[in-house]
């Protein structure tokens, strides 16, 4: 089965956890603690996790799901798996917990290390962005797509460079990450997910990424960003990888609207 007859599915299952997210957002009735790698979890992590991971299971049974809030399984079991669901229930749990609505549900198909299929939905804004590996990226806004692409910039010209930072971020620790002359415009937004479609749909230039995130937190975005023109790479401008190691925990990484920029001249932090 191709991806593009069931990807309308999946934004569904997406759209169905972000409307339990939601509601428990709205009602400020939740739980929280901290779990073992000193991240925050809430009921509506698990409420969300609950729901997509029974939503896929029954659409495509023989597709094993990695879930953030279930990714105890060892690389020996995940490796000989030829594709599989790569799920963030509650991207920006941080920000769910601060009130600030920047949050997401995240889901991607992983196939032979590499993400296939990415959605990205924000329930407070009911905007989905999403792609296919070889068919484009497209954000949808009350059931109208409209194909996205990131901006191709040009830093002889005299438009500022755009970055996308967090609300709770210092902006002078994310512009001292780069060697410019040139003047920075900054996109205030939180959730990494979130972010990373700001520079997919041109609305941003670049994302920087310094702390932990895992897997989850880059797969949906990462074909989202390709489709749209794109890359996200570590600092030292490799791919990012899926699957290929026992910790499921990312490097520091840059989501980028025009790869043939000289990145590795402008971007001064190599790890």
């Amino acid at each position: 089965m191709k991806p593009e007859s069931y990807i309308d599915q999946v934004i569904e299952i997406a759209t169905r956890a972000g409307i339990q997210i939601r509601d428990i957002y709205q009602t400020g009735n939740f739980e929280r603690e901290i779990k073992s790698d000193n991240t925050p979890v809430t009921s509506a992590d698990i409420a969300a996790h609950n729901i997509i991971s029974q939503a896929l299971a029954e659409l495509t049974p023989d597709i094993p799901v990695l879930s953030e809030e279930d990714a105890d399984i060892t690389l020996a079991e995940r490796e000989s798996w030829p594709r599989y669901w790569l799920v963030d229930p509650l991207d920006g749990t941080g920000e769910f917990i601060a009130g600030s609505g920047d949050f997401s549900v995240i889901i991607a198909l992983v196939e032979h290390n590499r993400p296939i299929v990415g959605v990205v939905y924000a329930p407070m804004t009911e905007v989905c962005y999403y792609a296919i590996a070889g068919l484009g990226a497209y954000k949808r806004v009350k059931g109208h797509d409209t194909r996205i692409m990131s901006r191709q910039i040009d830093l002889k010209d005299d438009s500022p460079l755009r970055l996308a930072v967090s609300r709770r971020q210092d902006p002078q620790s994310v512009i001292k990450l780069f060697n410019l002359n040139k003047h920075c415009e900054l996109v205030v937004l939180g959730g990494a997910a979130l972010k990373s479609c700001l520079v997919a749909e041109g609305r941003a230039d670049c994302y920087v990424r310094i702390g932990p995130t895992g897997e989850w937190d880059t797969g949906a975005a990462q074909i989202i960003a390709e489709e749209a023109g794109g890359q996200i790479m570590d600092l030292a401008l490799q791919p990012l990888t899926y699957n290929e190691r026992e910790s499921l925990e990312n490097p520091n990484f840059i989501v980028v609207g025009a790869p043939h920029l000289a990145w590795d001249q402008i971007l001064t932090a190599g790890s």
